[in-house]
C-alpha cells in the first residue's frame, strides 16, 4: 500500500509542477526551432570545409 501511496502522490506533485510552468508561445518555438536550424546548418558546413581541408592535407602527406 506505501508503494501505492507514494506513486500516486508523485503524480499529484509532477501534475501540481506542470501546472505552474509557463509555456512558451508557438511565435517563441518557431524562432528559437528556426535559430536552431540555421546554426546547425552553418556548423554542418564549418565541419565539411575542415574534413575536406584535413582530408587534403592528409592525403598529400600520404
Amino acid at each position: 500500500m506505501n508503494l501505492i501511496k507514494n506513486v500516486t502522490q508523485f503524480f499529484q506533485d509532477a501534475y501540481y509542477e506542470l501546472a505552474k510552468v509557463t509555456w512558451l508561445g508557438r511565435k517563441e518555438v518557431v524562432g528559437t526551432t528556426v535559430v536552431v536550424v540555421v546554426f546547425v546548418v552553418i556548423m554542418s558546413i564549418f565541419v565539411s570545409i575542415v574534413d575536406l581541408f584535413l582530408g587534403a592535407i592528409v592525403g598529400i602527406m600520404l
